[in-house]
């Protein structure tokens, strides 16, 4: 109850010295946890002043020097800081009021990190990072609010500040962070944080941390809520059916819906795919709302269950909680784009509002791949769209569906969010595994209330990740352009899909038109693996010795320059001059055979002499290039062979002059050619 008084008491000193504050410019510490769990508050229009921003790790490579974007792709993010003062690392100053509602890292460790809040010298908080994540300390001990999923940490106990924010990192504090905050318009009162809380805050804390570790059950309850649907449904081949025609002023709080699929993987994956949610607000001539049904409720592609707080699939029935409020009509639809007829088991609830309308943005969602790319050249290769949009409103989470049938890890880039016209990004994040909330590339599945992956298979073929901004949404009082940082190629491919969700003032510029069902399915084919005939994979090959250096299996599928057998090499990496590698094949019948190796050049890769059962064959091969590229099949020359085990051998000579001194090695495959 005390920060309830001291509140109270600077309210009234405001009003004493003749600005008097409105009670939504009070926030108390219950007020603001309140916030993490509050659909209806995430549909209001921002308040003047009001934004979110984002302190990281971010590679500082990156920047706007002269109206030029330099060293955009740069990706060393795990220590980018302000600056340095002695030995300690500076990674974050605000202004305030404002509170910090998230903080990330991939691994934290036992140096401190210190908050100083208002200007005061000693901390609010002073606690070896990875205890702000590991729940041994009080109030950062909450399962929910304090979890970590698939090797990434994650807190989001609300840390307010009424002037001003430090944030210093003592030696050993770990690697990769973001603190993520808001700051309120400039008359707010918060309090101040302390770890010391009152009960009513602990009491709200707890509050939260039920709710979503009950996500998927109804968040709130509303007056006069009524239902409207369809019970039974079938949809016939491409027909749209209207679900509810709603008379306002009123919101919708609640969509459930069961589709009945057939037992196919893959027929599923195209059913959610062809059915359409269509919403439409105040008889617009857009929907606001054109989204595949599966990719709507946050998961993609097909029914794939998990549950979290603001959307999900729960035992067969999808649900969805975004609070969706509209002034003269809403209007529901399903369209059925597939060729069979779908049924469907739906209905909507809405209920009064507990606010004027006009304190409410409309909500939108859609549905889209590769469209908006960053316009400057220098972005362009990058940056890939998430969402543009004009007017005032909040962004509040996306769901991103990835096909990667190569493998590899996709997703390295990060996140960058442009608020208002800002040409350098308040939040530019440091991978997009991090954004959401894992690390690591760690192609675990795990659920939460906001955030969330529901399918990977080992990071190929089908990935879905999703976050919700909920306390931590992004307001924007003119536009918001948000990128995700994309390096494999379409061609590889690597395909991007996403839905993105996020509030608009009426007359707001959505400019995402409906994508037709062409575009939404059969982009997954799997690709052919290219192999070689008769190969014998040199990833595959028995490493009989190694003198120096030392060897993996590389895939070498982010490479786009040409075609290696299996998609795999052998490679050595880092010998010195003289060291040798002596791999084993067998032949099964007695003869001549023309021998022929692929290997791979590099620009850090070295010359080397190759040696069959101990004697040199060929000359010398200089495998320098300023790309990586398969070398295709070289001819060594023709040898008798008897049955049994052999030796081939590499040994590293030198290194081209223009050669970056690695003196690497790659053996795609030997060919044995009988003559």
């Amino acid at each position: 109850m005390r920060n309830c008084i001291l509140l109270s008491l600077l309210a009234l000193a405001f009003c004493a010295n003749g600005t008097c504050l409105q009670a939504d410019q009070v926030l108390t510490y219950p007020d603001l946890v309140r916030r993490i769990t509050d659909l209806e508050y995430l549909a209001t229009l921002p308040q003047e002043g009001e934004k979110c921003l984002q302190w990281s790790s971010y590679d500082r490579k990156s920047k706007l020097e002269d109206g030029k974007y330099q060293g955009w792709d740069a990706n060393g993010d795990n220590n980018g800081h302000l600056r340095m003062e002695g030995e300690q690392m500076v990674i974050g100053e605000m202004e305030g009021p404002g509170c910090i509602w998230r903080i990330w890292s991939a691994t934290p460790e036992q140096g401190h990190v210190k908050i100083f809040l208002d200007g005061n010298s000693a901390p609010a908080v002073d606690l070896p990072f990875i205890e702000y994540f590991n729940r041994t300390q009080p109030p950062f001990n909450y399962t929910e609010l304090n979890h970590t999923v698939a090797m990434g940490w994650n807190c989001y106990i609300p840390i307010p500040f009424q002037k001003s924010c430090k944030i210093v990192a003592d030696p050993g504090w770990g690697h990769y962070y973001h603190f993520t905050y808001s700051t309120f318009a400039k008359d707010t009162v918060v309090p101040t944080f302390t770890r010391n809380l009152d009960p009513d805050s602990l009491l709200a804390l707890m509050q939260a941390n039920d709710t979503l570790q009950n996500s998927g059950v109804r968040p709130a309850e509303y007056q006069d809520v009524r239902r409207d649907g369809k019970i039974g449904l079938k949809l016939e081949p491409g027909k749209a059916l209207e679900v509810a025609r709603i008379k306002g002023p009123r919101a919708i709080t609640a969509i459930r819906a069961r589709v009945k699929l057939p037992e196919d993987e893959e027929q599923t994956r195209n059913i959610l795919r062809q059915l359409v949610l269509k919403i439409t607000w105040e008889n617009d001539a857009e929907p606001s709302v054109f989204v595949p049904f599966g990719d709507f409720f946050g998961t993609a592609a097909g029914a794939n269950e998990y549950r979290s707080f603001p959307c999900g699939l729960i035992d067969g029935e999808w649900y969805s909680y975004w609070y969706m409020p509209f002034e003269k009509m809403a209007l529901v639809e399903i369209i059925n784009e597939s060729d069979s007829p779908q049924v469907l088991f739906m209905n909507v609830e809405h209920a009064e509002l507990n606010q004027p309308i006009d304190k409410f943005a409309r909500f939108h969602a859609k549905w889209h791949r590769d469209t908006f790319p960053a316009s400057e050249p220098e972005r362009a290769a990058i940056d890939w769209g998430v969402l543009n949009t004009e007017g005032t409103g909040r962004f509040c989470g996306m769901m991103l569906h990835v096909w990667n049938p190569r493998g590899s890890w996709w997703g390295e880039g990060d996140e960058k969010f442009h608020i208002d016209g800002e040409k350098f990004p308040s939040t530019f994040g440091t991978g997009s595994e991090d954004y959401f909330g894992y690390a690591w590339c760690s192609p675990i599945l795990f659920q939460n209330g906001l955030h969330n992956q529901t399918i990977s298979m080992g990071n190929k073929g089908h990935v879905s990740v999703n976050r919700w901004h909920i306390s931590d949404n992004l307001p924007f009082h003119t536009s918001f352009e948000g990128y995700i940082e994309k390096y494999f190629p379409n061609t590889r491919p690597t395909l991007y899909a996403t839905t993105v969700y996020w509030y608009l003032a009426p007359g707001g510029k959505d400019p995402y038109a409906p994508v037709p069902v062409s575009e939404r399915i059969g982009y997954w084919e799997p690709i052919q693996q290219y192999k070689v005939r008769g190969a014998i994979e040199g990833e595959k090959m028995k490493v009989l010795s190694c003198s120096g250096g030392r060897y993996e299996v590389q895939d070498l599928t982010i490479f786009s320059d040409g075609n290696w057998s299996g998609d795999e090499h052998l490679w050595w990496k880092n010998p010195s001059v003289g060291n040798q590698i002596s791999l084993e094949f067998a032949i099964q019948e007695k003869g001549t055979y023309e021998l022929k190796v692929a290997m791979t050049r590099a620009k850090d890769y070295g010359i080397f002499q190759l040696s069959l059962d101990g004697k040199k064959i060929g000359e010398t091969i200089d495998l320098y290039d300023p790309s990586v590229v398969p070398t295709g099949a070289l001819t060594f020359g023709k040898f008798q062979l008897e049955p049994g085990k052999h030796t081939l051998s590499f040994e590293l000579i030198g290194k081209n002059e223009k050669s970056i001194p690695n003196h690497m090695l790659g053996l795609d495959y030997i060919l044995l050619v009988s003559q």
